[in-house]
């Protein structure tokens, strides 16, 4: 197995998807040292007669990786997402929380992205992977329930989930960690002794982390999306967390296995020039991307990637389903953000004094974005 990180080569107009390894003649550190600084977002229309520029990974040679079986445990998880989604709606309802604003459990139609609709073309099912109950604090459950929370697991309906689940998360979790390392060495040699601040350390203090298993709906059987969009399976947004690992997705159709039909469908995003490519990676090759509390730490030295998902078009892509896990790894709910003059941040966000917790910080996008609050 090998894993994905995005830079942005200063020497390169494109944003790229990098195998991440520790081996051979190139250094880590010297490759992390090409990341750029901050991306703007700009325009993010595709025209549909226009064809997309694709970005192929840049390879850094790694012969073994300390945590084997990664092919295995993504099949195991994706192929349940189809079934998950296929459950009798009253079990699904039982699998949902709307305390926690639906950030555990089952979640479908709840959440609004680009547009201000609800997205009806996925659904969700999130769990911590490390820890099912985080904290025991009353407070803090009361506080902060889309992260205090206890994970709520289909026992009955779909026991095989929850080991699933957690065996890849966890390990999407310990190369995350790496990832993390090398991110902290980029920004050491640009930022002054006294502003740093730890992401791999704030990583692996934390009890926030979260699994998300992805189930797209077959989008051509659907009226509510723009077919043309290139954002026309998930809307453009950037992640808050720090970093996200992301699996290749998996394509079905009435739960078999099939390859997409569309080479254009997929996973998009923008580069720091406003170009808008499609990413590709292997099945077998974990992707990160940066968020927002990265680049907010980091003081835009590393920076937030703007990301869509674009549905498959044609006959042929009628009843295809797409699959997929995003591990969300996040600072602390007490975690305190200065937010620096560097990074923009959402405009529907308001800061008193430039600090939040993350915790807080969270709290005011989950307001942007979902019309329930517990």
């Amino acid at each position: 197995m090998v894993c994905q990180v995005l830079p942005l080569p200063r020497s390169s107009s494109l944003y790229s998807r990098v195998r991440f390894s520790f081996s051979g003649s190139r250094s880590p550190t010297s490759f992390f040292n090409s990341f750029p600084r901050l991306i703007t977002c700009r325009d993010m229309s595709l025209s549909s007669e226009s064809s997309a520029p694709t970005v192929t990974t840049i390879t850094i040679s790694y012969s073994e990786l300390k945590v084997p079986g990664y092919s295995d445990l993504r099949q195991n998880l994706l192929r349940l997402a189809p079934r998950l989604a296929g459950l009798p709606e009253e079990v699904k309802r039982e699998l949902e929380d709307a305390h926690s604003r639906y950030n555990f459990g089952w979640s479908h139609g709840k959440e609004k992205l680009e547009s201000g609709k609800l997205d009806m073309l996925k659904g969700s099912f999130y769990a911590n992977p490390l820890q099912d109950v985080p904290t025991s604090n009353s407070f803090e459950i009361q506080r902060y329930p889309w992260y205090c929370g206890s994970n709520i697991w289909p026992s009955k309906s779909l026991p095989e989930l929850e080991g699933a689940f957690k065996a890849l998360g966890n390990l999407m979790f310990e190369v995350g960690l790496m990832v993390a390392y090398h991110c902290d060495q980029y920004v050491s040699k640009g930022m002054k002794q006294h502003e740093k601040q730890n992401l791999e350390k704030t990583l692996l203090g934390s009890r926030c982390h979260k699994g998300r298993l992805l189930y797209y709906f077959p989008a051509q059987d659907s009226t509510t999306h723009n077919k043309d969009s290139v954002s026309s399976w998930c809307g453009w947004h950037t992640d808050h967390g720090s970093l996200t690992g992301l699996t290749r997705a998996i394509f079905s159709r009435d739960s078999v296995e099939v390859p997409c039909p569309d080479p254009a469908a997929g996973l998009y995003i923008q580069t720091r020039s406003g170009q808008i490519v499609k990413v590709v990676y292997g099945e077998d090759e974990i992707a990160y991307q940066i968020g927002e509390t990265t680049a907010i730490l980091s003081r835009g030295y590393l920076c937030a990637t703007p990301h869509c998902v674009r549905a498959p078009q044609g006959e042929e892509a009628r009843g295809l389903e797409r699959s997929t896990f995003a591990l969300f790894m996040q600072p602390d709910w007490d975690q305190k953000l200065t937010f620096p003059k560097e990074v923009e941040i959402n405009n529907d966000v308001s800061l008193s004094d430039g600090i939040l917790t993350f915790g807080e910080y969270s709290e005011k996008l989950l307001n942007i974005y979902y019309d329930t609050k517990p």
